[in-house]
């Protein structure tokens, strides 16, 4: 059986699951009985429009299973991070999720929290790697299959040309979306260094404005964030009067209006309401019924694509704070 036909089946049995556990947790054994089982996540997120819906599924899963939830977010600070997870090994959770953009940084934090035998998965990011940090699975979208079927959106628009806005560094979920991209795109990809471009969105326009204006052949950009997206590469492209195509990672209000309006092609749904849903559940299962779901495997969340023609339900969806 192929790598994504296990992960598949790993995310339909694990839905199937967290089925029967809603529906035990509405019988007359309340929910409140699991008040004792302390779930941890812990991710590099900053809170903004992408880890706030993340935060959102990670809540809603632990009220519905009735189990106690830790979340925080380390604003894109491995060492934070990695110093949490440490604290909350120390401080009684029972399972821990993290994502991983930076998988040396918070390796020996994970491999202590194993070794603790506590359950654990990685979340987002660390896809390659979540098995090398002791975790049983991964929740996310694979960012280099993202990646390539950007490249496929972008060849069936006839461009010649994109441009790869890299906004964390250190980040190797975001190196990996340009990988993916480069790897089926048929024209030129250029990767760009935008590093802290989420902390000043105007110094990052002007980034872009001047990368654009430098090399007049590019015709596309596949910004990984929405935020760089909209807030970024969009007034940069409409203050030179280019009409770009412009695809982006996530989704944000101003992204889908952007997809709405025409003036930007796509955005791709990796599903972070699941990604914090889905952790809660798989460590509850792990915890309460002995399941390592997965397979060995990751579990996919995405990707999906936004664009015109579905834009409307979506943006009902994010107005209802779920994706």
């Amino acid at each position: 059986m192929s790598f994504k036909k296990v992960a598949a089946l790993a995310a339909v049995a694990a839905l199937a699951l967290t089925g029967c556990a809603q529906a035990s947790n509405s019988s007359s054994t309340a929910a409140s009985d699991h008040k004792d089982i302390k779930i941890c996540v812990y991710t590099h997120g900053d809170g903004g429009t992408f880890w706030s819906v993340a935060q959102k599924g990670a809540e809603a899963a632990a009220a519905d299973l009735g189990v106690t939830l830790d979340y925080q977010g380390s604003n894109n600070d491995a060492a934070k991070q990695a110093s949490t997870i440490e604290a909350g090994v120390a401080a009684g959770c029972k399972g821990i999720a993290a994502s991983a953009p930076d998988p040396a940084a918070i390796k020996s934090a994970m491999l202590k929290a194993h070794d603790a035998g506590i359950p654990t998965v990685t979340m987002n990011s660390g896809s390659a790697v979540f098995a090398d940090l002791g975790a049983f699975t991964h929740v996310g979208q694979d960012e280099i299959v993202a990646g390539e079927q950007a490249g496929l959106k972008f060849n069936a628009m006839g461009v010649k040309h994109v441009l790869c806005p890299i906004q964390e560094a250190a980040n190797i979920g975001l190196t990996q979306r340009c990988e993916g991209l480069a790897k089926t795109f048929k024209g030129k990809a250029t990767n760009f260094n935008l590093d802290g471009g989420l902390a000043d969105l105007t110094a990052a326009s002007a980034k872009i404005k001047a990368a654009l204006q430098a090399d007049k052949s590019i015709d596309a950009v596949f910004a990984l964030n929405a935020d760089i997206a909209a807030k970024a590469v969009l007034p940069a492209a409409e203050s030179l009067g280019l009409s770009l195509k412009i695809g982006t990672v996530d989704m944000s209000p101003e992204a889908l209006q952007a997809i709405k309006d025409g003036k930007m092609e796509f955005a791709i749904d990796q599903q972070q309401y699941a990604q914090g849903y889905m952790s809660v559940v798989l460590l509850y299962l792990a915890l309460t019924n002995g399941n390592e779901l997965g397979g060995g495997a990751p579990i996919y969340s995405g990707p999906g694509f936004v664009t015109k023609d579905n834009v409307d339900k979506v943006m009902a969806l994010v107005k209802a704070g779920t994706r």
